[in-house]
Parts: C-alpha cells; structure tokens; sequence
C-alpha cells in the first residue's frame, strides 16, 4: 500500500514543482500576506495629526501644547482660528483631531477650579479616533495632575501588559496569518489537485489501476499538509527573524496543533473536489469558503464584539480554535493544559470533516 502511496507522493511533487503557477501559489501567497501584515495592516497610531486651537493665550495654555508636542504622538498640522476652519479642518481629513482651549483656561488654573479642554475627533475610523482619545485624555490628565494639589487620599494607578506590552498590532496579526496561509495553501490546492486530474483525463486512468481510493486520497492529500507545514516553519521563522515577534511556547506542539487542523482544511479541499467540475469552480469554493471562516475566525474582529447569534456561529468555525492556539503559543507560552479544549475540538472536526469528506471522495471514484 505505502509504496503506490509513495508514487503518487512522488508524482505530485513533481507536478507541482514543473508548473509555473503552481510553484507561485505555493510559496508567494505566504510571503506577500507575512509582508502585508507585518508593515502594512496595523492598528497602532504612533503620530497622531492634531489641529491646535489655542483661545486663550496663556502661558498654561502654551504650556499644553508642550506637553502634546513632547509627548511623541503628536503632531500639530494646522492651527485653525474660527469655527469655518476646524469644520473644513475635519471634513477634509487633515487631521485626527482639534484640540480647542477655552478662554478662561489659565484664569480657572489659578483659582483652582475645573477647568475643560475639548478634543473635537474625526470619528470616521473609530479606531483611530479611540486611541487618539486616550492619547489626548493621558496628556490633559498628566498635565492637570501637575497644576492642582493633590487630593487628601492620592491614588495612584499602575497599569502592566501581559503578553504584549508595547501594544503593538503586529505581535497580534503576524501569528494569525500563519493559521489563514494553512487554510488556504491546503484547502484550495487539494481542490485544484483533484479537479486538475479530472480535466485532463488522468483521473480515469488513475482508477483503473490496482490503487484504492484511500490510498489515491492520501497520496493526493498527503504533499499538500506536507507544503502546509513548510509554509508554517517558514512563516515562523519570519515572524522571529524579521517582524522580532516573541515566541514564548513549545515549537513542537505548534506543529502538532497544525496537523489537527490540516485534517479539517484537507477534509474540506476533498469536499470541494467531488462537488466541482473545473478548477474555476474549486477556486470560487474556496473562496466562498475561506471568507466566511476568516471573518468569523477573530483574526481582525474581536469575536466579543459579534452579535451574539454571530458568536455561537463561529464555534462551528475550526479556523478560530487554530487562531486561538497559535497566538496563545506564540505571545503567552501556554501550553496542553490551557490548549487541550481547543484541540480536542479541532480533532473532533478534523475527524467528522475528513471522514465525510472520505467517503464522499470514495463514492465518487466508485
């Protein structure tokens, strides 16, 4: 049996390294999402671009444009003098935000009396406009800290960030692209494998042949989890090497959890084999398939913030246990006995998902 196994091992390695197109679906798709995420998708806001507009000239309120311009996250653009200017300020995007000092402001300082600071916010990307918010309010708070005596009773908050102290959102991106190049490298090429045969009428010559079903799925299965594990090491090595991604678990177990979802993402590419005629058709199913699982896999959207109708929806979603592993090994080094609920869900699906996908695939050759 492992010898004509062996065949077809052989068989599609060099199929796939002999196609151009498929060499580049092999190994571009990977690198270019690792580069993509790692530079150019971020969530962070390192210079935020604030408008200043000071109604009180005043030292103190000078003063606080100090503080803002010292603070190295922002960078005052304009200087807007009437309510026409911070409108076309705003509507044009030229800035983030408008800071605006009220007149009276260092008069109020020196009685001791509160006092207010508006930050007028382009809320068009709500991310954005959150974090310079809390950017502002650290300023403002900092600086009124420093101008009113403190309380009888001082309180002071210390705040520590586990797993990714500087807050940076390519520690959390990078590690989940490696679970989405799984998905798709494995998914979409198994498809492709299968349909290719049967478009230029290999497939028929391929089952009059002493090999079995089983052993023709394995063969045509078997490469691609094989190039799956590759792209895994590779991005891997890229997230420590390039991106100085922290890696604090166990390598091993990584790779043991990526052969637990391998069998639901080669169960799914068997599944598309049998239901489509042409490679055009694989590609669109994988699409239609691949979409969904990402957006419900707490990749970019936080699965907290879904509906909750959405968020039992995605625990039929195998992608988002392998999203959850994969970052809990890399940024917080856990292990089996937090991870083992997870994977016993991603082998209970990759058994159901594989299984049906067998049979399926069997039937059909039969």
């Amino acid at each position: 049996m492992w010898e004509r196994v062996g065949v077809i091992l052989w068989k599609e390695f060099i199929q796939m390294l002999r196609e151009p197109r498929m060499r580049f679906l092999l190994f571009m798709p990977p690198l270019l999402q690792l580069v993509i995420f790692g530079y150019a998708v971020t969530l962070d806001v390192d210079h935020a671009r604030i408008a200043w507009m000071d109604m009180d000239q005043t030292p103190e309120s000078r003063e606080l444009l100090a503080r803002f311009e010292g603070s190295g996250r922002f960078d005052v653009v304009a200087a807007p003098r009437s309510e026409e200017d911070v409108q076309q300020i705003l509507d044009r995007s030229q800035a983030h935000a408008v800071v605006r000092v009220l007149p009276g402001f260092a008069r109020d300082l020196a009685r001791g009396r509160s006092t207010e600071v508006q930050v007028l916010l382009d809320g068009t990307n709500s991310n954005t406009a959150s974090l310079v918010s809390s950017y502002a309010a650290g300023v403002i708070t900092e600086f009124s800290n420093d101008h009113f005596a403190a309380p009888p009773v001082n309180i002071t908050p210390r705040t520590r960030v586990w797993f990714n102290p500087d807050l940076r959102s390519r520690n959390y991106f990078v590690p989940g692209v490696a679970a989405n190049i799984l998905l798709m490298i494995t998914l979409m090429l198994t498809a492709q494998a299968i349909i290719r045969e049967k478009e230029v009428g290999t497939m028929e010559q391929l089952m009059v042949t002493p090999m079995r079903p089983i052993e023709l799925m394995l063969g045509k299965t078997l490469p691609f989890a094989l190039i799956g594990l590759i792209d895994m090491v590779l991005i891997t090595g890229a997230a420590l090497l390039i991106f100085r991604i922290p890696f604090r678990g166990n390598f091993l177990l990584l790779l043991f959890c990526a052969v637990l979802f391998l069998m639901t993402a080669l169960g799914a590419g068997l599944f598309l084999s049998t239901i489509s005629h042409t490679q055009q058709q694989a590609n669109m199913m994988s699409f239609f398939f691949t979409t969904p699982a990402f957006m419900l896999s707490g990749f970019t959207f936080p699965i907290r913030n879904m509906p909750i109708v959405v968020q039992y929806l995605t625990y039929l979603n195998p992608l988002r246990y392998f999203m959850e592993i994969v970052r809990g090994v890399f940024l917080k080094g856990v292990g089996i006995p937090a991870l083992w609920p997870k994977m016993l869900a991603l082998f209970v699906y990759g058994v159901v998902v594989l299984g049906m996908s067998a049979a399926r695939f069997r039937k059909k050759l039969d």
